[in-house]
Formats: structure tokens, C-alpha cells, sequence
């Protein structure tokens, strides 16, 4: 039967290496192929070294080739391990995600502070604005957007893309959802290590179909742990917006989350800081604001770190209300509670352009024309 190198190569497009994310062929796992006659040789390079892995790339591969090209070729497949350099076993391996244009991380120096609504929120805001948007909800120990977004007893099905298997986002208001909630008991605890937290994470990220997307909002963990340290350092962030309340605790560990991303191995543009629960004011009295927490703490601590101050949310019962429904507060049509929202994400969109001013116009441009509002 006649046939060439390039069938070859098509047919080991859909085998992915143990463990590596990526196709072989897509990973560059496929040193050589020698074709002759009705033979084939195959040279294949590993990072596993187990003999199940081993094993297995040798059985695909032959199994692919007699499928895809024919049944009758002799195939022989020479396996390769090639020592993985030394890392930090929690890291998540550095990869870029297909179409998708602009990834935010939001942060927290410490929990309670309301970092999953401001995301939760910001997302809704990007989607009304015109904008393709996807959240991940990366908060491993305490997911908490398929509560936000009423999808908590939706399941995530299998797509096949590219002749790889995929996990497929919920979509609600708009916006592309994975979450570890999706996928875990309720009323479970998860007690995982660091290995399997970023194994977790890595699925989340590389192995689902976000499809086309102007923006990936990343919901991070509080604090500055390992498992979102990898995150950042793993995957192309374009900037990230920390969110403090304004009491001294708070902004303390706000300052923390800040230089966290401005470490010199890490250099994530910071974008600006948002500040929740800024004021209280009673429905019955819409023009009294009552400090509970301090007043301007995080407006203060952008000036001092000469970043970005975005943009403040007052502490109203509607936005608890909203977030406890399922259903971001805006969502709302004509309210202040929707104007500020969008009043920050706007900023965030303006320090964004600024971050973003090497890039291609084309970028640029598309942020400037979708979202309708100035940048200022």
C-alpha cells in the first residue's frame, strides 16, 4: 500500500503524551519517522519514565497508524525518555490557551474581602459590554461561582475537539464557567495537597473548550499560596486587579497580593486595586454613607504603591442578596449598583490598553470598539 511521512504524522495527532497536556505530535514528542516499504519506524520522546507510559505511547501509536493509514503496516516505535528538569512539583507547566485573547487574574491578600463577587461581577459587566468572556473559578478550596452564577447542579459534558476529548464551560448572563464546584459534593471538604490542587487546576485550564474569548477572568484563592503562585507564573497573564476592604488588616494583606505580582519571577502587571464594602448606607436613609470599615484605605494604599485605584463598592444587603440567588447584582438594569461595577470595569479596561500598548493594534482596537465606553 503506498503512503508518506505526512500520514504518518496526521495519524498521531489525536495521541497525547501521559501526562503532557498536549498531542505528540503538537508537543514536538515525535523526533522521527522512517517510512519504507510497507514499514514504519517510529522515534517518540517521553518525559514519563514509567513502563506503563512507556507502554502506552507504543500501543497508541500503532494503533493509530493501523486505523488511520493501514492495518497491514509493520510498525516499530522506539520510546525515548527524556528527563524532565528539576521544578517545584506544584507548578503548573507553562502553556499558552488557544483564543483567548486577554487573561485577568483577581486577587486577594486575605479571604472574606469579597474577591469572587467583584469577579463574578466584572464578568457580567465585560459580557453586556459586547466582550466574550470566561471565569475560572481557581479557588480550589472554596469554589464559589456555580453558586454565583445559579448553575450549581449543571455538569460540565465532553466535547471532542481536534480528536481530543474536552471539557465544555456552563454558560450563564452571558458568561463561559469551570469551576471545581461543578464537580465535587457539596457537603465535602476538599483536603488536597499541593500536586493535587495543580493537577486539578491544569484539567480546569488546558483541557476545556473555551472557544473564543476577549477576556479569562481568574478567580485566585486568597493569599499568596502555591497553588495560584503557579497559576500566574504558568500562564500568559496580561494583568491582575487585587480587591481589599478598607480596614488596615485588609490592606495590609492587600500590599502583600500587590508585591506578590510584582516579584521579579513572577511580573505580573498590577491593574488597580478595588475596594468593597467602602461605606454602609441604610435603604431607608440612601443619602447617609457610614465608614464601618475606615474610609479610603484602598484609594490611600493605590497612591502609596503608585498603582491604580479602580473603583470603590459600597456594603449593600442587594449585592449579598444578588450573589447568594445566583444572580450578579449586574445584572441589574439603571441602578448604582450596576454603574459602579461598570465604572470599574472600565478602568480596569483603561489600564488595561495601557498595559497592552505593545501589542498589536489589531488588540488595542478591539477592546477600544466593543466595550462602548471611554478609556479615558
Amino acid at each position: 500500500m503506498s503512503f508518506t511521512k505526512q500520514d504518518i504524522y496526521t495519524a498521531l495527532e489525536s495521541i497525547t503524551a501521559p501526562g503532557e497536556g498536549k498531542s505528540l505530535v503538537e508537543n514536538k514528542n515525535i523526533s522521527n519517522i522512517v517510512a519504507f516499504g510497507n514499514e514504519v519506524v517510529v522515534d517518540v520522546r517521553i518525559n514519563n519514565p514509567t513502563l506503563q507510559a512507556k507502554k502506552r505511547v507504543e500501543s497508541d501509536i500503532k494503533k493509530a497508524i493501523h486505523q488511520h493509514v493501514g492495518d497491514s503496516i509493520d510498525v516499530k516505535v522506539n520510546v525515548k525518555v527524556e528527563a524532565a528538569s528539576k521544578e517545584n512539583p506544584n507548578q503548573i507547566k507553562g502553556k499558552e490557551i488557544p483564543n483567548i485573547k486577554n487573561i485577568i487574574a483577581i486577587a486577594s491578600g486575605k479571604g472574606g474581602v469579597g474577591k469572587s463577587t467583584i469577579t463574578a461581577n466584572t464578568a457580567v459587566s465585560l459580557a453586556k459590554m459586547g466582550f466574550s468572556v470566561g471565569v475560572l473559578d481557581a479557588d480550589i478550596y472554596g469554589p464559589s461561582m456555580h453558586l454565583m452564577f445559579d448553575v450549581e447542579k449543571e455538569k460540565p459534558v465532553s466535547v471532542t475537539v481536534d480528536g481530543r476529548s474536552k471539557m465544555k464551560p456552563i454558560e450563564s448572563y452571558g458568561v463561559k464557567l469551570l469551576s471545581l464546584g461543578f464537580f465535587t459534593n457539596p457537603n465535602q471538604a476538599v483536603i488536597w495537597r499541593g500536586p493535587m490542587a495543580s493537577k486539578a487546576l491544569n484539567q480546569l485550564i488546558f483541557d476545556a473548550d473555551w472557544g473564543e474569548l476577549d477576556f479569562l477572568l481568574i478567580d485566585l484563592p486568597p493569599g499568596t499560596g502555591d497553588v495560584h503562585l503557579s497559576i500566574v507564573q504558568a500562564l500568559p497573564i496580561n494583568g491582575a486587579v487585587v480587591v481589599s476592604t478598607p480596614q488596615n488588616i485588609a490592606l495590609a494583606d492587600a500590599k502583600k497580593g500587590v508585591a506578590m505580582f510584582q516579584q521579579e519571577s513572577i511580573n505580573v502587571p498590577v491593574l488597580g486595586i478595588v475596594e468593597n464594602m467602602s461605606y454602609f448606607t441604610p435603604e431607608e436613609l440612601p443619602d447617609n454613607k457610614y465608614y464601618i470599615f475606615g474610609k479610603d484605605g484602598a484609594k490611600n494604599l493605590a497612591e502609596d504603591i503608585q498603582t491604580q485605584f479602580l473603583g470603590e463598592v459600597p456594603l449593600v444587603q442587594s449585592i449579598r442578596e444578588a450573589g447568594d440567588v445566583g444572580h450578579p447584582v449586574a445584572l441589574q438594569e439603571n441602578t448604582p449598583l450596576e454603574k459602579a461595577f461598570a465604572d470599574i470595569t472600565k478602568e480596569m479596561l483603561s489600564q488595561l490598553l495601557k498595559r497592552n500598548a505593545n501589542l498589536p493594534p489589531t488588540e488595542v482596537v478591539r477592546i477600544t470598539t466593543m466595550s462602548g465606553c471611554s478609556t479615558k
